[in-house]
């Protein structure tokens, strides 16, 4: 079985070539400090546009806490995280809503195959920086960038040649919008909602489905 082809694909930041800056205001510090969940709200609900691969995709996320995480993809793609509050590892459920296939596997495992997602990643649609950077925060929003309608804060995160516009709102602890420089936005919330998410939403009913063991599958290889 290749495990790879039915582990869900996450949107990655899109970089390109950066402008050039004038004179930076001061670091914003660490990118885990700058972007911590800590404090984040018990529920949220929210909707997003992602441009992966050039194509425009359609993203539901329900987050429950430290504890449970679900993500929708385009109506077709559904993956469910779970893990004991305050540990690293975690249970992934993919379910294939056209094909009908639910596949399960942890997170050691996906690490295995190539895909260094880990908890963070999941629910708040950033992925740490693999090497050396910089980050700044910003005085303003850049040029070109659409309205909001939300507070936040906007940084640059500066990769080499690289640069990303972030704008992080820090009451729901989650980016609302990010863009390369010099770029249309490659991920842009829609909505969201911290109401209370019925405790349904995160059951994976697999019922009718060819149901995969990932795990199995790897570790006898």
């Amino acid at each position: 079985m290749r495990v790879s082809r039915i582990v869900p694909a996450l949107p990655l930041l899109v970089l390109i070539p950066a402008l050039a800056l004038a004179a930076p205001p001061p670091r914003a510090g660490s990118f885990d400090a700058t972007f911590a969940a800590k404090g984040e709200p018990a529920s949220l609900h929210y909707q997003v546009l992602y441009v992966s691969n050039g194509a425009l995709h359609r993203l539901d996320v329900w987050r429950d806490g430290d504890r449970r995480i679900k993500r929708v993809t385009d109506g077709a793609l559904a993956t469910y995280a779970t893990r004991k509050p305050g540990e690293v590892g975690y249970t992934f459920k993919v379910l294939d809503l056209k094909r009908r296939i639910s596949t399960v596997i942890d997170r050691t495992n996906l690490y295995r195959i190539g895909q260094f997602t880990d908890w963070y990643d999941l629910g708040h649609g950033l992925r740490h920086p693999k090497g050396a950077y910089r980050l700044v925060a910003s005085r303003a929003a850049p040029a070109g960038m659409p309205r909001i309608g939300r507070a936040c804060r906007w940084y640059d995160l500066i990769e080499g040649s690289r640069t990303t516009h972030i704008c992080w709102d820090n009451a729901v602890k989650l980016p609302l919008l990010i863009a390369p420089a010099g770029g249309a936005p490659v991920w842009r919330v829609r909505a969201i909602d911290q109401g209370r998410i019925p405790a349904t939403t995160f059951v994976a009913d697999d019922r009718g489905f060819i149901r995969n063991d990932a795990n199995r599958d790897i570790e006898a290889d």
